[in-house]
């Protein structure tokens, strides 16, 4: 999938850098008011929505359309057997009495979690954090967090509620990792404000970010906080086709204790590799709006608790819907 902005893909944006100034200058307005309120215009005909009218109807398509098919009933959605190396990566771990399970959403405002809100809700995170105990945190991606922001969210919840968030859009999409040791820190600082609220931290690498450019993951990695977990998404299918560079990758992600973070979506089939780099399975699960959702997701009950039985020592399962 091409990261748009108005339509347009990465490259072009990159071009625009160089050359169509004007346009750029109006799409760093729109990513400015989008860090300064993340869910403003998603969804809601809020004054930003108004402001750029037109433009904003084609806006920046950053949540789950990722694999997105039109037809998912042509699909097998069939969880594929493990990777050789799961079972080796749990066994070391095992036994192992103290699993901990955490289940969440991708985001909680009412304008994505539709009828799930109470009549007269007025603090959407705080009733959030009353139904299920984690988020996968997608505002940290689109603006950088204050640490004033962290506390206030940590404050909202249970003393047992875990935040997952991404790390900002500045590290991975614009600089794509490199000289990023100052947004990093930056990044660290105020997450770590979380404290025992932090579950983990994760990179979600951008879909055109290739093996080529390995060596900038490595350095991001290897000078990453120990104190913070972290996952790692890769998105280029070249990560996955190529069995050398599968290899290379995941041995980077065991020797730092980086968790491989599984994507089961219907189009990028390849993403959901079943290979665990720690004993912590962190799944993004992205429903299709069909019935098999529902088989899909007995069929991970299944491989969860056959995981649990291996070693399996933390379950991150985070349900994304394309529409709610």
């Amino acid at each position: 999938m091409k990261y748009k902005f108005v339509d347009e893909s990465w490259e072009d944006y990159l071009y625009w850098q160089q050359t169509d100034k004007k346009k750029l200058k109006k799409i760093n307005e729109l990513l400015k008011d989008i860090s300064r309120n993340p869910f403003s215009g998603i969804g809601k005909p809020e004054p930003l929505k108004h402001k750029y009218a037109g433009f904003w109807s084609r806006r920046i398509d950053l949540y789950m359309q990722f694999g997105k098919v039109d037809d998912p009933s042509i699909i097998d959605f069939t969880l594929p057997a493990d990777a050789p190396e799961t079972a080796a990566i749990l066994k070391a771990n095992k036994p192992h009495q103290d699993f901990k399970a955490y289940v969440g959403c991708a985001k909680w405002n009412k304008a994505d979690l539709k009828g799930f809100y109470p009549k007269g809700t007025k603090d959407e995170l705080s009733y959030y954090s009353t139904q299920f105990n984690s988020i996968e945190l997608n505002a940290t991606f689109y603006g950088m967090p204050s640490s004033e922001q962290v506390i206030t969210w940590t404050e909202k919840t249970p003393a047992d509620f875990k935040f997952f968030p991404k790390l900002t859009n500045t590290i991975s999409h614009f600089k794509r990792l490199i000289n990023v040791k100052e947004p990093v820190e930056q990044y660290c600082d105020a997450i770590s404000n979380f404290e025992d609220k932090l579950g983990m931290a994760f990179l979600q690498l951008h879909d055109n970010f290739k093996p080529k450019d390995f060596e900038r993951l490595k350095i991001v990695i290897q000078e990453f906080p120990k104190v913070i977990p972290l996952g790692v998404e890769v998105r280029n299918g070249e990560w996955f086709s190529n069995a050398a560079i599968a290899t290379e990758f995941e041995k980077l992600f065991e020797d730092n204790g980086i968790t491989n973070i599984i994507v089961d979506t219907a189009g990028r089939r390849d993403m959901l590799h079943m290979r665990l780099t720690t004993p912590t399975a962190f799944v993004r699960y992205v429903g299709a709006n069909h019935e098999s959702d529902y088989s899909r997701l007995d069929e991970w009950i299944d491989r969860i608790v056959k995981w649990k039985e291996e070693g399996l020592q933390n379950l991150y399962f985070f349900v994304h819907q394309n529409v709610e």
